[in-house]
């Protein structure tokens, strides 16, 4: 196969919708899961009645992850074409 063949206009631009898809997709899973994470936590740590200190650092340190989680939201596609750096 040429080089010149994988590098087709049309061949990036449907690798580059499949991976922007991807990605996105795999960031709304990762999403969904400390959310669910976050509720189980705070179920658990209310389960019994009292907050520990231990409750207490777990749900700040989950929050702090999901809160960096939503941070690392990628970027469109459109606006990486328009801006390429």
């Amino acid at each position: 196969m040429n080089p010149e063949q994988l590098t087709e206009p049309n061949e990036l631009s449907e690798r580059s919708l499949l991976l922007n898809n991807l990605r996105n997709a795999l960031w709304l899973l990762g999403a969904s899961f400390w959310l669910f994470g976050i509720t189980d936590r705070g179920i658990a740590s209310l389960g019994d009645g009292y907050l520990s200190a231990l409750d207490i650092g777990q749900l700040v340190a989950i929050i702090f992850f999901f809160m960096n989680w939503l941070f690392l939201k990628p970027s469109s596609l459109k606006l990486r074409l328009k801006n390429p750096n």
